[in-house]
């Protein structure tokens, strides 16, 4: 039964650490560095996901002018 409840766990330990990794990966950061990350901190890997910036986004950045 122990090892029943064990092998869920652990189940439901990995489907979760999947979150902070899949928006970390979305906003273009590596996917599995932010999985073993949450692997062992979730709550702060999610924050961390969340707060980190988005480099997908292009940025306008003003042409610069010739001399």
């Amino acid at each position: 039964m122990y090892f029943l409840l064990t092998v869920v766990a652990v189940i439901i330990w990995v489907a979760i650490a999947f979150w902070p990794a899949r928006v970390a990966g979305r906003k273009g950061h590596s996917f599995l560095g932010y999985f073993i990350f949450s692997l062992v901190f979730f709550p702060a890997a999610l924050i961390v996901a969340y707060l980190v910036e988005d480099r997908t986004v292009v940025q306008d950045r003003p042409a610069a002018t010739p001399a």
